[in-house]
This record gives C-alpha cells, sequence and structure tokens, in this order.
C-alpha cells in the first residue's frame, strides 16, 4: 500500500522528541560501557583475562541456543529472558555504533509515527522473536549471540511501511560509497535483500553475523506496522501556531 505524506506532516515527525528510542540508546550504551566488551574497566584485566571476562558475560547475557533448545531437563527461566537481557548487551564498539546509528536514523521518525508504547512493542517484541528465531535454526549452537540488531531491523520493516518514500542518505559500494539519497522503498529492500544473501550463504558455517535474525526482525517489523497501521493511509501536518495577537481558526 502506498500512503500519501504531506510535508508539514514530515517535517512534524522529524522534530518531534523520540524518549523511548534516546532511551534504549542510553541503556545499550550504558551497558556497553561498564561491561567487559568495553575494555575501559581495570577490574576486567587485559589480554587472555580480559577475553575469558567477555566470554563470560556473554554467556550470562546473551543467548544460548543450545540452552533454550536442547536444554536438559527442560528450558530454565533465566535461558528465556536471555533474548530480552541480550537486546541490551554489544560485543564491540563497532557492534555497538553501528546499531545505535540505525537506532537513532530509523527509530526517532518510526517512535514518533507509531508512538511510544507501540514502538516499544514493537522494538522488544520483535526483538525477543528475532533473536528466539535464530536460536531455533542453530538449536544445537553453544555459542553466544547478543545485539540489538534484530529489534533495529524490526524497526527498519517498520519504518519502511509507514514512510516508504522518505529519503535516506546511503553508501553504496558499486558507486565507491558515495552518500545518494534514495527513497526508503529502494534502500531497506536492498538491505533485506542482502541479509537474505548473506543468511543463506552462512547455513551450516554455525552463528557468525546473526543475518538471519536481521531478516526475522525485518519481516516482523514489516508485518506489525502493516497490522496497526494498515488503514492510515494519510498522516496530516500539525498546524502551525499563529502568530502572537491571532487566533487559530
Amino acid at each position: 500500500m502506498i500512503r500519501k505524506w504531506s510535508g508539514a506532516a514530515a517535517g512534524a515527525i522529524r522534530g518531534t522528541s523520540a524518549p523511548v528510542t534516546h532511551t534504549l540508546i542510553v541503556l545499550c550504551c550504558l551497558v556497553f560501557l561498564i561491561g567487559p566488551a568495553s575494555g575501559l574497566n581495570p577490574a576486567d584485566g587485559g589480554g587472555e583475562e580480559l577475553l575469558a571476562a567477555q566470554r563470560a558475560y556473554f554467556r550470562r547475557w546473551g543467548v544460548i541456543p543450545a540452552d533454550l533448545f536442547e536444554g536438559s531437563p527442560g528450558i530454565t527461566p533465566a535461558a528465556l529472558l536471555t533474548p530480552a537481557t541480550a537486546l541490551f548487551v554489544h560485543g564491540s564498539w563497532v557492534h555497538l555504533l553501528g546499531n545505535m546509528l540505525f537506532l537513532q536514523v530509523f527509530g526517532a521518525m518510526a517512535e514518533a509515527r507509531m508512538g511510544q508504547v507501540r514502538f516499544t512493542l514493537c522494538y522488544a517484541g520483535c526483538g525477543y522473536l528475532a533473536l528466539l528465531g535464530y536460536a531455533a535454526a542453530n538449536a544445537g549452537s553453544e555459542r553466544s549471540l547478543v545485539g540489538a540488531s534484530g529489534a533495529i531491523s524490526a524497526v527498519l520493516g517498520a519504518f519502511l511501511f509507514l514512510f516508504p518514500r522518505a529519503r535516506v542518505t546511503s553508501l553504496l559500494p558499486f558507486l565507491f560509497f558515495l552518500p545518494v539519497r534514495l527513497p526508503a522503498w529502494v534502500v531497506l529492500p536492498f538491505w533485506a535483500a542482502l541479509q537474505w544473501v548473506a543468511a543463506s550463504g552462512q547455513v551450516g558455517e554455525g552463528p557468525g553475523v546473526a543475518y538471519l535474525a536481521h531478516l526475522i526482525g525485518f519481516g516482523l517489523g514489516l508485518g506489525y506496522a502493516w497490522v496497526r497501521f494498515g488503514r492510515a493511509t494519510t498522516v496530516k501536518g500539525t498546524p502551525a501556531p499563529a502568530p502572537e495577537g491571532e487566533n487559530q481558526p
């Protein structure tokens, strides 16, 4: 479905605060900074000691697929919580900054359009299911899965449905990474296709970059937005305030 957006509406949405998006960014950054992955805490040591602390940290708070689907005698409540806790844990500075950049760019507008409660449900619910789906596809793996990529991919899917004609600045390799502005309906399906190709090539290789979680999250976010906002075809702009001394109609 192609929706119509007025210029005033787009401007109003871009100028709206996004407290949930910004809170998520702050929480992810704080969790990273106090954890061993940042390498900033002297108590974590260095070298092999730091690597051991990081592995233990990821195992505690990340998703271990085997604990969810091949555990004995059954799944523990702690294991069921890990797809939620893993959304706030990142493995490196590049991992964190890349995810937070995507969340800031796409999350603020999506939250303004969806509302804080619906945006939170989309982010948390789809992110949880994306990690759970990835774990199910790699049920025998003992490796930890961490990161907000599944949830942020859900935000991208919702953004595509809500703002298909919004212009997105992209860096394309075949154009020597020159920045170009393209509609979301071009950029985001192309991104999803790349995830599909990467996930297909990863079958049988075990966990690495969780491309499948990206795909699951993207599809869930797109579906969530379609169910919640499929009937809304037009967003009306907020009227500008009247000059001082004048009344609004």
